[in-house]
């Protein structure tokens, strides 16, 4: 049996940042990343378009960057300077002028590991103005765990986790810009995701009020037992959890969920699209 990775502390950045100011934004990843170095942390998880805010409105392609951008640059020597790798959300714009509502994961050597474009828009404010990503599971491999990235509405869909356990993601980072009313979705969908997967879940929330949004906090990282090992409140918070491979190990072992799957009997519950009820 291999040897396994020690834990890696992950710190969660739940803070409602300041709307479209990107060098504000920027100074406060700076910040972050400076204490969770303090706290032993190995990775920053930011909230849903944390470069900008969430209700951008109009100005979402005024703000919209490259992946390899100049805030892009910023948060790689920032990654570099305080050794922590770093997730963060913001708006992509491709060479064709595209936009995406994405989240790039740099090492802790501010090198580039990933970038993933959320699949699943929620709500008339993205589905106007960011283009949905196509490629449901991203992932890159970071001291010794293999981090998956997913953004806010795509992990409440059961076949979304599903996929990305079966290619083998142990934590999956999920900055998310929840709001009010749906607060049992960090409550109670998210734990129910990790358990029932079998992963480590960050799920990385703003708070406050922004524009018409109540956001409503409540970031927490969960283990594949679905218990809590952190759990902020409604406010501006870093929390700090430990992603333990000894425990997913024991965890995978003991409940057979991903083992006792039957595919050959899914795709028969997979009616074609015309057959779903109208919404």
């Amino acid at each position: 049996m291999s040897a396994l990775p020690a834990p890696l502390r992950v710190a969660l950045l739940q803070s409602s940042g300041h709307l479209r100011e990107t060098g504000r934004n920027l100074d406060a990843i700076e910040a972050a990343a400076r204490r969770a170095a303090e706290a032993g942390a190995g990775l920053l998880i930011c909230s849903e378009m944390f470069l900008t805010g969430y209700a951008i409105g109009d100005d979402v392609h005024r703000l919209a960057e490259p992946a390899d951008g100049p805030s892009a640059r910023r948060v790689a020597s920032i990654a570099a300077e305080s050794g922590v790798a770093i997730a963060y959300g913001y708006p992509e714009r491709d060479a064709g002028g595209a936009v995406f509502n994405s989240v790039q994961l740099l090492g802790p050597g501010g090198e580039p590991l990933a970038n993933y474009r959320k699949s699943h828009l929620f709500g008339a404010f993205e589905r106007k103005y960011f283009t949905p990503g196509d490629e449901p599971v991203v992932q890159a491999d970071l001291l010794g765990f293999r981090v998956g990235l997913m953004i806010c509405y795509d992990v409440e869909f059961p076949e979304n986790v599903r996929a990305h356990a079966l290619a083998g993601t142990d934590l999956l980072a999920v900055p998310t810009a929840q709001m009010h009313p749906y607060e049992f979705v960090a409550e109670a969908v998210v734990p129910t995701r990790a358990f029932e997967s079998q992963l480590y879940l960050a799920y990385v929330n703003r708070c406050g009020a922004e524009g018409a949004f109540d956001f409503v906090g409540l970031s927490c990282l969960v283990g594949p037992d679905g218990v809590s090992r952190a759990r902020a409140g409604r406010g501006e918070e870093l929390i700090l959890a430990d992603v333990d491979s000894a425990l997913l190990r024991a965890s995978r072992k003991a409940n057979p969920y991903l083992h006792d799957r039957r595919p050959e009997l899914y795709r028969s519950l997979s009616p074609a699209e015309d057959e779903y009820p109208p919404s």
